[in-house]
């Protein structure tokens, strides 16, 4: 049974997971917050560094930086975890694809899309270990084309896929979503042991509430308000197409996906010294 603990920002509303063997103390992260002060451009690193905290006075070593999928809403901070840690930053394999669409909206042709700027891509049913635990890789698309589960035991770890069952399910209006792909995938999820614990990347925190972001297969097959048991695919899709017509993108989406499409790395610097990122005008 892993040990979980988890670290809520409360600027991005995510949820950074530190999973551990206890056996052997190695130890994995998943959906990291690289700070970003949108204002001023500045980064720092006050989340990141919590999570090395933890991992010092526990005495663990991290095995992997482990990404459900290429963020829109926060900066991942796995290049500076794995500069100060080590370990290796793994994402699904179709990166590639997210990379080459936004390798567009960007217009930059230096941007790889390869997949290389990952150590690792991670194709469906691949088995990793973190010590002796065993992680069963479940790609569930549909929010974006390289959304992962990662499911160890009776643990899921389920990024954006689904929410607290009061907030429902996630959006499908990024380049490669798609509504019909997210709802097989949650069900996907859903078929999982009644039992299994999903663990998620956001919690929006609905009407001021307390935030939480454990949940089980059967809370949300019985209360999730977009896709509980008696919800079909087609209303489904009729729901959610019409939801992401209402909702502004979110704030860090330009800065996020540029360095999160890069496992975090910041853009070169420029002949002074200076990394800059690319702002589209009227194009999303």
């Amino acid at each position: 049974m892993p040990t979980i603990q988890s670290f809520f920002d409360p600027t991005t509303f995510t949820v950074s997971h530190v999973v551990s063997d206890r056996t052997t103390s190695r130890a994995a992260i998943i959906d990291s917050v690289l700070d970003y002060d949108p204002k001023s451009g500045r980064t720092s690193h006050a989340s990141a560094n919590r999570l090395i905290d933890y991992l010092t006075v526990h005495g663990l070593q991290l095995d992997w930086l482990l990404e459900t999928h290429a963020h829109a809403d926060h900066l991942s901070a796995s290049a500076y975890l794995k500069e100060k840690l080590g370990g290796r930053v793994a994402i699904g394999r179709p990166i590639c694809e997210v990379q080459t669409a936004f390798r567009k909206i960007f217009n930059s042709n230096a941007q790889d899309c390869t997949g290389a700027d990952f150590d690792h891509l991670l194709d469906d049913g691949e088995l990793l270990r973190i010590g002796d635990l065993e992680v069963r890789v479940m790609q569930t698309p549909g929010h974006t084309p390289a959304c992962l589960t990662f499911v160890i035991g009776d643990d899921a770890f389920i990024g954006d896929t689904l929410f607290m069952p009061d907030y429902g399910s996630a959006r499908c209006d990024f380049p490669g979503g798609d509504a019909a792909t997210l709802y097989r995938s949650i069900r996907r999820i859903l078929a999982l042991p009644a039992k299994t614990r999903l663990h998620l990347c956001h919690d929006y925190q609905p009407a001021g509430r307390e935030p939480f972001w454990v949940s089980s297969v059967s809370e949300q097959r019985e209360k999730n308000i977009h896709v509980h048991d008696g919800i079909d695919e087609a209303g489904f899709i009729s729901m959610r197409e019409a939801r992401d017509l209402t909702l502004a993108m979110p704030v860090l989406i330009l800065p996020a996906v540029q360095v999160n499409i890069r496992a975090g790395k910041l853009p070169a610097p420029e002949d002074n010294g200076v990394s800059y990122l690319k702002i589209p005008i009227n194009l999303l």
